[in-house]
């Protein structure tokens, strides 16, 4: 393993282990996601027995989304947060130029410590919502091995795109000093775009096709269809495919930026 590889490691190792200590918080994260979830089944089942197939999922599918969405919430990070907080603080402090002289890649420190913040949650969050919606609501597990194994690449690969999505925002602060507001919009932005208030399909033509083409849907709905094995084939691969091109072009547009912000950095007092 090379230097740079291992730092990088080390640095989601220690980002997991932080996410870790915060035990209380953890529990009741669980515990919200969960009473969410048996909230939300419950008003969807009594949606879907009023129009059976409603947005081409059955009832069973209807709950399943529910709760693989409420798995994602913590994991890709929806409404925000994770390395945003750190580095917001940091600005506020002056203490962003010295992240600039570090020697190591500005964009792969944080993207390192975002990941292993999503690993710690989707263990934990993630994981113990998706259990208990299967033992309250017979949430639906896939049938083929295959998702079994497609379905935690969906995941990484919806974390990328939301890191990418967060980085961007994050970088408003170089000209802004503070990215709270637009941090705030991207909240909302993200929750309804990603499908995680109400899948993309329910929609109205014309938001639908726009909402499925946006790199937000790469977040929840991508992840949910391929859990729920609405497509195999090519189809799956697209979906795949999808995602993939929108991390890629969100880290390469937040590593365009940050060369542009660093050009001349402005630190609050001075």
């Amino acid at each position: 393993m090379t230097t740079s590889a291992g730092l990088y490691l080390a640095i989601a190792r220690g980002s997991f282990r932080r996410y870790s200590t915060y035990r209380a918080a953890t529990v009741a994260g669980i515990f919200t996601n969960t009473v969410f979830g048996c909230i939300l089944s419950s008003t969807f089942l009594a949606l879907w027995r009023a129009r059976p197939g409603l947005g081409g999922y059955d009832s069973a599918q209807a709950v399943t989304y529910i709760w693989v969405s409420q798995a994602l919430l913590a994991t890709v990070a929806t409404w925000g947060g994770g390395f945003q907080d750190d580095l917001q603080e940091r600005f506020r402090s002056g203490d962003i130029a010295v992240d600039l002289y570090r020697p190591v890649d500005f964009l792969g420190w944080w993207l390192a410590a975002d990941l292993g913040r999503a690993g710690f949650q989707v263990l934990t969050r993630g994981a113990v919502p998706l259990i208990a919606g299967v033992l309250l609501f017979h949430a639906r597990l896939p049938h083929s091995p295959l998702t079994w194994l497609l379905f935690p690449l969906a995941v990484a690969q919806a974390v990328l795109v939301s890191f990418g999505l967060r980085f961007l925002v994050s970088l408003t602060a170089f000209w802004l000093h503070d990215a709270e507001g637009v941090r705030s919009v991207m909240v909302v932005v993200s929750m309804f775009l990603s499908g995680m208030l109400l899948p993309i399909t329910l929609f109205p033509d014309g938001l639908r096709q726009l909402a499925a083409a946006l790199p937000w849907a790469a977040m929840v709905r991508v992840p949910c269809d391929v859990f729920l094995e609405r497509g195999s084939g090519s189809a799956l691969l697209g979906e795949l495919g999808f995602q993939l091109l929108w991390a890629v072009v969100l880290l390469a547009t937040g590593r365009a930026g940050q060369l542009l912000a660093t050009r001349k950095v402005v630190v609050q007092g001075g």
